[in-house]
């Protein structure tokens, strides 16, 4: 691990305290290398437009650990972060919660060559990352509906995202859906794909990042029976043509 001294982490581990998390210091010197990282492959891929430290240690990985305002992670094992682009939320959720086993879907194989090479220098256990859509690994018997909590943070709308990841959940599990801005116009257009794909809009948590006016959400739905065959539909449909 690389030395982490010269990073001022303390605003962030702050953070981290009010949302009852404690950061080892290992768990600390992972941070520090995967930004690291996320900034060295970024120089010449795109995976974020964010690089400032501080912004990346609240914009990216607070945000990703805000999950805990909504769920109770210690009673959750398996993981599937749909979507998840330059590793987030799920592994900054990884490295704060190690004992959780973890699937990283990311649709472009540049990103999850980053992904990997991030795990092997974290040195991290039970967290993979597959190249794919989503659409065709969720037909697959191996994930679909194996997953006590799915999530993303992808920019779309609730209904694409809805087909996207609740078919990877398991009955009485959870997809929470990271979200910015104002959301009550699109959660009620959602809720028949929602109640479609065997899921209930459970509640939303709204908070603000610590220290800004970053308006955030998380929107919690629980499956309650099986998704049927047919969703999601084949690749691109769900985001071409929502369900509403």
């Amino acid at each position: 691990m690389s030395e982490f001294e010269s990073y001022d982490m303390t605003k962030f581990l702050e953070n981290c305290e009010k949302m009852n998390l404690t950061l080892s210091t290992e768990q600390q010197q992972q941070f520090v290398r995967y930004y690291e990282l996320l900034v060295e492959w970024n120089s010449f891929m795109n995976l974020t437009g964010i690089t400032d430290f501080q912004e990346v240690l609240q914009k990216h990985f607070e945000d990703s650990l805000a999950l805990v305002r909504g769920v109770d992670l210690s009673a959750v094992t398996s993981v599937m972060d749909v979507g998840t682009g330059a590793g987030f939320p799920g592994l900054p959720l990884k490295i704060a919660f190690p004992h959780l086993k973890i699937v990283l879907l990311d649709s472009l194989g540049k990103r999850v060559k980053f992904l990997n090479h991030v795990i092997e220098e974290l040195q991290l256990d039970n967290i993979t990352a597959i190249h794919g859509r989503a659409e065709d690994f969720a037909k697959e018997a191996e994930y679909r509906e194996r997953f006590d909590l799915v999530v993303s943070r992808a920019v779309a709308n609730l209904s694409s995202l809805s087909e996207y990841c609740i078919p990877y959940t398991k009955v009485n599990g959870i997809f929470v859906s990271y979200k910015s801005g104002k959301i009550e116009e699109e959660l009620e257009q959602a809720k028949k794909a929602i109640f479609l794909l065997g899921g209930k809009l459970d509640h939303t948590v709204k908070f603000q990042l610590e220290g800004s006016d970053i308006e955030r959400s998380l929107v919690i739905i629980k499956k309650h029976e099986k998704t049927a065959k047919k969703y999601p539909r084949k690749a691109g449909m769900p985001s071409r043509e929502p369900l509403s």
